[in-house]
């Protein structure tokens, strides 16, 4: 079977769904452009600023992509190619599309707020102090890898930093104009144009001028960077950046299918399903841990109804931001995949040690993307290059929803520092700030990290469960959602449990804890959701 004929298959499969399946979920969650979105009535030009859908797809795709559905589905090949194309295409139409349109429209419905608080309206406010404390140490963790991380490679790789750098300065500069042209769609199209094309230009220019800093130095910047990002207007860095950024991702994904249509590789692997890998453990539940980007991630609804609801211009835009950006997602997943299924099993097991999945990614597309005359080095410096990018992105947009998580917490406090916390976003963002610095200083990041694929799934499968209560209260089927918020909670309780009697063979005892207790938490929420829906029905006989 041939490459060209998987990604094909699939783009077809991911186009069908979005036009069907899509306006399905769609219809059923009820949005319409009649009522105002939460951009118009609470716009602030801070967080909340309606804007274009592209623009918008931009900032989210870019935000929920990262390395994600790139990392994951490489080491899930471990198991075998066709289980993690299966995953991807099941997982990404009927679960993660479903689970980010869903937290979206639930967002919209309650004023652009994250799911937290549509917990604490849905649940109770036990569950929303339950989750808002899990998802803000989540967000924590995560700044604090992926602050190690970009530090690491703009050490190992200058050029890559200077890039990084020009590029924020070009987010700048976009916002600034694209404010001052206005809602203009010519002027809006010829600066994207201009700006696309100085982008690809400080690639080039990034790997002639190296900037050279200290890792320690590097940790202090991107925090800095992460401060600015969280508290400047959402039009003049975040979102045009991450616009910006994600023709980098769609260039690297056209590119790709190209040099694949050119070169027309075979799949060499063979299709051999393995149940359990050494290193990994058993293909359930791991498998559907391993592959969250990509199929579903629980990351995905806190940037859905955390930053994403907030700058939609109308209810409508929804879809294709929600459902849409989840499906192209999907596709780099299976270009993911598509990167190593042309190695035979024994030679990827042998480079993906050695490698790495990054380093595996970028050399196995940047061979295929030099069919089409380029440089092999220039092309696999250029995929290294975009997911650096998008690595960056994850950090800034983490920044900002740890700050919104945090004010949300404390805003229906009566205590004066609360309230200060809660509406001050530059003091709220300092204690996100100190907390990861604090964290970077520990070395504990490296340790926990290991629990994070469980918890982010723990996070999708709340999130479902959110959604699901929402409709069931509003009398609206939710089999479209229980459904998947079932098979979720199956995979995280499995993987927690394994993940916490593993550690404790090992007297790895923090992290056989931990995962206790969000085994714990998922069981309460579950519980508190239950009781909320009884004292739902129960309410009509009170009245009566």
């Amino acid at each position: 079977m041939s490459l060209s004929l998987l990604l094909l298959i699939s783009g077809i499969i991911l186009f069908a769904a979005y036009k069907i399946y899509g306006s399905f979920v769609y219809k059923r969650f009820g949005l319409d452009d009649s009522r105002k979105a939460p951009s118009h009535l609470l716009r602030d030009g801070v967080d909340y600023e309606p804007s274009k859908p592209i623009v918008v797809l931009g900032h989210h795709f870019a935000s929920i992509a990262g390395a994600g559905p790139i990392v994951g589905p490489i080491i899930a090949v471990t198991f075998g190619w066709v289980p993690a194309v299966i995953w991807i295409l099941v997982g990404g139409i009927f679960f993660g599309a479903v689970h980010d349109l869903g937290s979206m429209a639930a967002s919209l419905r309650t004023e652009g707020k994250s799911i937290g608080i549509i917990i604490k309206n849905q649940i109770g406010a036990k569950g929303k102090q339950l989750f808002v404390i899990f998802s803000f140490s989540t967000l924590i963790l995560v700044i604090g890898v992926f602050s190690d991380i970009i530090a690491k490679t703009f050490v190992a790789n200058p050029g890559v930093a200077s890039a990084s750098i020009l590029f924020i300065f070009l987010a700048v500069a976009f916002g600034y104009v694209n404010r001052w042209v206005g809602n203009k769609t010519t002027s809006f199209v010829l600066l994207t144009v201009v700006g696309v094309i100085l982008m690809y230009f400080f690639v080039y220019l990034g790997t002639q001028l190296p900037f050279v800093l200290d890792y320690k130095i590097w940790i202090l910047a991107l925090l800095g960077y992460a401060f600015l990002a969280s508290v400047t207007p959402v039009s003049l860095l975040l979102q045009p950046r991450d616009y910006l950024n994600s023709y980098l991702l769609y260039g690297m994904m056209i590119a790709a299918v190209a040099g694949v249509v050119v070169a027309n590789p075979q799949i060499e692997m063979s299709t051999q399903v393995q149940a359990s890998s050494e290193s990994l453990g058993y293909v359930f539940p791991v498998l559907f841990v391993t592959i969250a980007c990509g199929a579903i991630s629980g990351f995905h609804s806190l940037v859905a109804s955390g930053t994403t609801s907030k700058q939609l211009d109308k209810e409508s835009d929804a879809k294709i931001v929600g459902f849409g950006g989840m499906l192209i997602e999907s596709f780099l997943a299976i270009i993911s995949v598509g990167a190593v299924v042309v190695l035979s099993r024994t030679e990827y097991m042998e480079r993906l040690s050695g490698e790495g999945p990054v380093a595996l990614f970028s050399t196995g597309l940047g061979g295929m993307i030099s069919a089409l005359g380029i440089s092999e080095t220039f092309a696999v410096g250029f995929v290294a290059l975009t997911v650096s990018a998008f690595a960056l992105t994850t950090l800034d947009t983490c920044t900002r929803l740890a700050r919104f998580t945090l004010q949300e917490y404390f805003e229906d406090m009566p205590q004066p520092a609360a309230k200060v916390l809660a509406t001050n976003r530059y003091l709220s963002t300092t204690v996100v700030v100190i907390l990861s610095v604090l964290l970077l200083a520990s070395g504990e990041f490296s340790t926990l990290w290991p629990i994070f694929g469980s918890a982010n799934q723990l996070l999708a499968a709340l999130a479902l469960l959110t959604i699901a209560v929402w409709l069931i209260k509003k009398n609206i089927p939710a089999t479209f959602v229980t459904i998947p918020m079932f098979f979720m909670f199956t995979v995280t309780l499995a993987s927690l449990g394994l993940f916490a009697w593993k550690n404790y063979q090992e007297k790895g005892y923090v992290l056989a804890v931990i995962a206790a207790l969000l085994f714990v938490l998922a069981i309460s929420l579950i519980f508190l959701a239950f009781k909320s829906l009884k004292s739902e029905v129960k309410e009509p006989a009170k009245a009566l």
